[in-house]
């Protein structure tokens, strides 16, 4: 049986925690930063964990 390759996009996206949960981060952090507040631009700074449902798909992305 053949070796399974990596997504590579999902691979710089994602981290795989002790748990088998996996760590993104948020949108809209990217550019248009002057009319957003000091307190929306710390929240989106910070890791977050992803959802139940959408982790499935990443654990097929990520396969090692």
């Amino acid at each position: 049986m053949p070796k399974l390759k990596t997504r590579k996009a999902a691979s710089k996206r994602y981290k795989i925690t002790g748990n088998d949960n996996f760590l993104r981060k948020h949108a809209f952090k990217g550019h248009l930063l002057m009319k957003k507040s000091n307190r929306q631009k710390r929240k989106l700074s910070q890791v977050t964990c992803v959802s139940k449902r959408d982790s499935n798909a990443i654990k097929l992305m990520l396969p090692y």
